[in-house]
């Protein structure tokens, strides 16, 4: 029952976030308005349609799961659930903005804090990355594996645009294999967990919503996100901020990882 149970909230969850893609797509390269929630943090009229669309089609579904998404303003009632949708309607809004299709819809499922649904679609470029816990994790529908490297020298890693232009990075240039800055934390995620690239890393805090599904996708093909302090990732807090920063991909990439970032 529990099995068949995860794979509803499987397709639940991917027909909604195409759902949610199909209208982004209507304002992709066209008018709409954009606000500014904060310093650099712009919002669209897409992400808040798209996540009207979201939270309605996903609670209406299963109305005693809790909710947290960027767009919605946060009620301390999701954490007394069990399950609970962690939706970034538009991750990559600034991609969006600039044109860039790097930009996905992020719909992760916790169960008592643990991601076991993840799905980021990029309504732009037809890629539906999607996992659910003990099933592995797909792109359309070929499932893959994260690569598994021995050496950060070898290895390609993904990487903020916005860290990359503050110069973050700088001190890493020679480390790996290459450096290739990505709009979107959820989509470089993504990218990271079917084998594009070997790993993801961002320097600077991330909310829940934006890695919920890439931390599922990530586990599910066979390996782990941690943040910056050596923790793994814990879900649906009272403090929705993830500090100081995130790597994910192979266990062993990881860890090689983490000690060429914490090095003094």
């Amino acid at each position: 029952m529990l099995e068949r149970e995860l794979n509803d909230d499987l397709n639940i969850a991917l027909n909604a976030s195409k759902g949610a893609g199909d209208i982004i797509m209507k304002y992709y390269k066209h008018d709409y308005e954009i606000k500014e929630k904060g310093y650099h943090n712009p919002v669209t009229t897409a992400d808040n349609e798209a996540d009207d669309f979201l939270k309605k089609t996903l609670l209406d579904a299963r109305p005693d799961y809790g909710w947290l998404s960027e767009e919605t303003v946060d009620s301390k009632d999701r954490l007394t659930k069990k399950k609970v949708w962690i939706v970034d309607p538009l991750d990559g809004t600034k991609e969006f903005i600039e044109g860039v299709p790097q930009f996905v819809v992020s719909v992760g499922l916790v169960d008592n804090g643990i991601p076991v649904v993840g799905i980021l679609h990029n309504p732009a470029t037809n890629e539906t990355f999607y996992a659910s816990r003990g099933y592995g994790s797909f792109l359309n529908e070929e499932r893959f594996e994260v690569t598994k490297k021995d050496s950060i020298s070898e290895m390609t890693i993904l990487n903020s645009r916005s860290e990359t232009r503050k110069g973050l990075w700088e001190p890493f240039e020679n480390s790996f294999k290459r450096l290739e800055p990505i709009g979107s934390v959820a989509y470089k995620m993504g990218l990271t967990a079917v084998g594009k690239a070997d790993i993801f890393a961002t320097l600077r805090p991330k909310n829940e919503w934006d890695v919920c599904a890439g931390v599922c996708l990530i586990s599910e093909a066979g390996g782990k996100s941690i943040n910056l302090n050596g923790q793994e990732l814990e879900f649906n807090k009272e403090k929705t901020l993830i500090e100081p920063g995130i790597i994910a991909g192979y266990n062993l990439s990881v860890d090689k990882t983490y000690k060429e970032l914490n090095k003094e």
